[in-house]
């Protein structure tokens, strides 16, 4: 038996525009609109009128930790004017976690910008720091006494690398080079957040909350150890894995690493050039891997890997995201298996875990990917919206009551 720590945090996690449905004031309605995306986000799972419901299931199954964000087009609709009934509405969200007993881990930036932030340029606007700390010390005010983990942004890199790299998401701007702009304004916004968020709670006498990002990490690896690739390896660690936290942990902004883990990434440059040693990947199909639907390689060993990298960082960690898109739920029960494993591995090498949120407690809207990949714990049948729990939800929960494998 894999023991886990007393106070350990088990659960699952959630993000508001994947799961609430009719966020219409935010920059990704617009887009897919606009794009005419075949699965456009829509009602979602419903889960802005089933909160209390998804909560029970989430109890039922032992959880003690949920992850969820605050839709910031919600409290800010327009620029500078706040919407109390949102605001009431989200008191409501995290009182029912508290009131089953579950520990709220709140983040504000999951991808999504309101529409009025993104026609201002969105996260290339100098301003836009200023105006990511005033939703944040709105809605911090009145969460306070109630939060105790809060999360800034998650996956900053994901979303650069996706909207101002690739160009994939909106705005769908191909700013290689200038893309730094962007990952500059978000350092800058968690640095000026995390202060506030410290400063609110001191004024108040609350003691000292947990504040964080989500940083999406994979181990990179050269699908053949030649020169390229092995220098495209080491770019991609130094600055898609390392930069970003390295420069919030000099400037002294994160009380734990959150960490989002889900693939390695094989890398295989084509020719000689800066876009192909950080771009290029195996095209070729080189892993032997098992795969989930999205054609990820399924890598327990990387979760391990990652953790002892950061061990000479010195601060807890948290697995704030951790998941399998599969049609095959003995597989989504071996994975969560597997990484739990590596997970307890690093912990008995020294690493400090304070606990695991498994993506996601529902099936949801998984971006420009539409419906079709199924995360969830819990089934959601997009017709009439019942939700069935899978039997690998039933078994973490024997690992959630326990805290053991």
């Amino acid at each position: 038996m894999i023991q886990f720590p007393k106070g350990f945090l088990w659960g699952a996690a959630t993000s508001a525009h994947q799961v609430e449905g009719n966020n219409q004031k935010n920059d990704w309605w617009e887009w897919e609109k606009k794009v005419g995306l075949k699965d456009a986000s829509g009602n979602a799972c419903r889960h802005y009128e089933f909160y209390k419901d998804d909560f029970d299931l989430a109890r039922q199954l032992n959880h003690n930790a949920h992850r969820l964000s605050i839709e910031w087009s919600r409290i800010e609709p327009e620029e500078g004017n706040f919407s109390t009934a949102e605001i009431a509405h989200y008191i409501d969200v995290i009182d029912a976690l508290k009131q089953r007993n579950i520990e709220p881990i709140v983040t504000l930036h999951h991808f999504t910008n309101p529409l009025w932030f993104a026609k201002l340029g969105g996260w290339q606007n100098k301003k836009a720091p200023e105006y990511f700390l005033r939703f944040t010390n709105k809605i911090v005010g009145v969460l306070s006494d109630k939060v105790r983990f809060w999360v800034t942004i998650n996956e900053p890199m994901v979303y650069v690398y996706h909207s101002y790299v690739l160009g994939q998401w909106p705005p769908q701007c191909k700013y290689l080079f200038k893309s730094q702009e962007v990952v500059d304004n978000l350092l800058l916004a968690h640095i000026k957040s995390y202060r506030a968020i410290h400063s609110i709670y001191k004024k108040v006498h609350l003691p000292a909350p947990c504040v964080s990002i989500a940083k999406n990490m994979q181990p990179f690896m050269p699908c053949i150890p030649n020169l390229k690739n092995k220098i495209g390896t080491y770019l991609r660690n130094k600055f898609f894995n390392l930069a970003f936290l390295k420069k919030l942990i000099r400037s002294r902004t994160l009380d734990f690493i959150g960490i989002n883990y889900y693939t390695r990434g094989l890398i295989e440059v084509k020719r000689w050039g800066l876009e192909n040693l950080f771009l290029d990947v195996c095209s070729k199909n080189h892993s032997s891997l098992r795969k989930n639907s999205l054609g990820w390689d399924i890598y327990p060993q990387g979760l391990y890997l990652i953790l002892m990298q950061l061990k000479k960082y010195n601060l807890p960690v948290f697995i704030l995201e951790n998941g399998i898109c599969t049609a095959d739920d003995n597989l989504r029960w071996e994975f969560i298996c597997e990484h739990l494993k590596n997970l307890n591995l690093a912990m008995q090498k020294g690493v400090k875990v304070l606990g695991y949120t498994y993506w996601s407690l529902l099936d949801n809207f998984e971006w420009a990917q539409g419906f079709t990949p199924r995360f969830g714990l819990i089934e959601v049948n997009y017709n009439n919206y019942q939700r069935t729990i899978r039997e690998s939800a039933r078994k973490y929960s024997l690992i959630c009551e326990k805290g053991a494998l």
